[in-house]
């Protein structure tokens, strides 16, 4: 059995490299050769937090087969820790051994990031330039760098709720990715990062809108990342409404535990047939993405294993190639 740490992780795959394999793992879900259950999310009220189990199996020629623990933990933020810590298992499809172990908390910042730039990619137009990224704990590194790497962007604008732990971040991430040659800018405001904005991405756990409808611009593409709830709500109900395209991840998911998506459907301010599918479902060509550049795109994603299973195989494989990581005996 291999150990892989997140070192040796980022060491054998890149942003670019997820991105691609996230696009994968949607149409191969699409196409019907995985087995993904809804996972199961068990409540810790007392310590206000989620604990996550993922399975999944993937036929066709990839044969991946795994198991992610997350949970989900916002204040472990004020302790130093990260929100989502995580484990992920991989196993041997055809004897059903264990063959990894890797830091699933870096999968998961991996995965996600790729899932929203594979979104991106897809449907942004191909002429943004400024981004809104509202949001800086652990998943928001990942989501900057997937958009970085989709799109040429001139101008970053962060926010957060804590403007000392926002300026701090856009600090890092002025040294991190110096070499796309990008500004990032800290927002006084959600108001002041989106307006104009070509590209916005909500990463919180907030339950209630972090940017208001009005002043998100025709074309403009939306992701809303963080919140995985029916409590929780990042994007806007007006701009759920207003959207030409409503993409996701997994239409079941999304339905089951996104409150931004659920609400509009249960109020009747939408109707079903307003949530166009899945990315995969564009990715196979059973539905339309952007067919102009004034049309609202807005991409939802709560998470599924399909992407964890897939991203996981494609590292471990990589890992062995290059002899990356610890060899244990059982």
């Amino acid at each position: 059995m291999i150990i892989l740490t997140k070192t040796d992780m980022e060491k054998v795959f890149t942003m670019k490299e997820a991105i691609e394999s996230a696009k994968e793992a949607l149409r191969l879900f699409s196409e019907g050769k995985s087995t993904i259950p809804l996972r199961t999310n068990i409540d810790i009220a007392k310590y206000k937090g989620q604990s996550l189990y993922m399975p999944g199996y993937i036929g066709g020629d990839s044969q991946s087969l795994g198991v992610k623990i997350v949970s989900v933990y916002p204040n472990n933020i004020n302790k130093g820790l990260t929100g989502v810590p995580a484990t992920m298992v991989s196993l041997n499809a055809e004897t059903g051994m264990v063959e990894a172990v890797m830091d699933g908390t870096y999968l998961t910042q991996l995965r996600t990031g790729a899932c929203q730039g594979a979104a991106t990619d897809l449907l942004a137009n191909k002429d943004a330039r400024i981004a809104a990224l509202i949001g800086t704990g652990g998943q928001a590194i990942s989501q900057l760098e997937a958009m970085l790497n989709v799109r040429d962007l001139e101008e970053v604008r962060i926010f957060d709720m804590n403007q000392e732990r926002c300026q701090k971040f856009v600090g890092d991430m002025q040294v991190r990715f110096k070499d796309f040659g990008t500004n990032f800018v800290a927002a006084r405001s959600s108001r002041e990062a989106v307006e104009e904005a070509d590209i916005i991405t909500s990463v919180t756990t907030s339950k209630k809108a972090t940017f208001e409808a009005q002043c998100v611009k025709p074309g403009c593409h939306i992701s809303g990342v963080g919140a995985y709830t029916p409590e929780m709500h990042e994007i806007p109900a007006e701009i759920i409404v207003k959207a030409d395209r409503v993409i996701f991840d997994t239409i079941e998911g999304v339905l089951a535990e996104a409150g931004d998506i659920i609400d509009p459907l249960k109020e009747g301010l939408v109707d079903r047939d307003h949530y166009q599918g899945d990315l995969g479902d564009l990715l196979v060509g059973r539905i339309e993405g952007r067919t102009s550049h004034d049309e609202i795109t807005v991409f939802k994603t709560v998470g599924t294993a399909v992407l964890d299973v897939h991203t996981a195989d494609k590292i471990l494989q990589k890992a062995k190639k290059l002899q990356v990581g610890t060899y244990i005996d059982m």
